[in-house]
């Protein structure tokens, strides 16, 4: 029985993933294992379940039905096995968190003693990249997003607003003027987030859906929101950034916000997603629980700006 229920498990895992190489490293076994299973259980059943070619795997039409079978047995088994131990209060192993770079040194990091001081049996894992990551093939329990979320098999709880808005140091202000409407933006040094969409290198977007735009230009551009904020902060130009990340600065007056004749864009949240589990690990649930009541009703950033 246990042989077949890891047949099923790899099975799940390949056809979610569409590898048999991803699905082996998902479940912490050789690609020649995982292999191995998927060969006992098509000689077991039978038929064929999957179509294999040197740049994809695909599901017969046997492989599909097999798979929704499948993925109500391993569901039940474990709910099964949560509900037998949803009185375990201990929280414990490793946690593996990722976060954009910014945000996670500036609120996520922070806020990892107090937590781990909580469940002392919790060892924690933070990870720091602008890159997109995929949870499951790299081994991410959760991991911060900042933006829309695109459709996936992950489930997401949003923590908090993500504002966005145009400031620049006062000593910059005095010198080349204090821009009103986003048109004026032209005629000023704009320090250009080069991973950004809505407030690249060479356009900054407005409006509540970003769909007013205008021409910017610059003699600084970065992949990190820091360097540039390092920049603004001494005077080089302007800069268009999520309020977390330059709330401190406007609070001590390092920066000052800029109201312009269009509103700054919002990102659309900031959200904590993980796996689809039906339910989850009980340190996902507590780390979830932890942020939430960390950033709502209102977040630290917008509370000091």
């Amino acid at each position: 029985m246990a042989d077949r229920i890891s047949g099923m498990q790899v099975f799940a895992r390949v056809a979610g993933l569409g590898s048999l190489s991803a699905a082996a490293r998902a479940l912490g076994m050789s690609q020649t294992m995982a292999t191995k299973h998927i060969a006992a259980l098509e000689a077991r059943l039978g038929v064929k379940l999957l179509h294999r070619t040197t740049r994809r795997i695909a599901l017969t039409e046997a492989g599909r039905r097999y798979l929704e079978a499948s993925e109500r047995i391993l569901a039940d088994l474990a709910e099964a096995d949560a509900a037998a131990s949803a009185d375990r209060l201990d929280v414990q192993g490793v946690l593996r968190v990722n976060a954009p770079v910014s945000f996670g040194v500036r609120e996520i990091a922070p806020l990892l003693p107090q937590f781990e001081r909580q469940h002392s049996s919790l060892k924690v894992e933070l990870g720091l990249n602008d890159r997109f990551v995929d949870l499951i093939e790299e081994g991410w329990d959760v991991a911060l997003r900042i933006g829309e979320l695109a459709d996936s098999s992950l489930i997401a709880r949003r923590l908090a607003p993500c504002r966005t808005v145009v400031c620049a140091a006062p000593g910059y202000l005095k010198a080349h003027g204090t821009p009103r409407k986003i048109a004026d933006l032209a005629a000023h040094n704009c320090l250009g987030y080069t991973l950004s969409r809505l407030a690249g290198a060479d356009r900054w977007h407005f409006g509540k859906s970003g769909n007013v735009s205008v021409k910017v230009a610059g003699n600084l551009r970065a992949n990190n929101g820091e360097a540039l904020m390092t920049a603004a902060i001494a005077g080089q130009g302007l800069v268009y950034q999520p309020v977390f990340l330059v709330s401190a600065a406007l609070k001590a007056r390092r920066l000052i916000a800029l109201k312009l004749d269009q509103p700054t864009v919002d990102l659309g949240g900031i959200a904590v997603v993980y796996p689809s589990d039906r339910r989850p690990p009980a340190k996902v649930r507590a780390f979830i629980d932890f942020l939430v009541t960390r950033f709502t009703p209102a977040p630290p950033w917008d509370r000091a700006a």
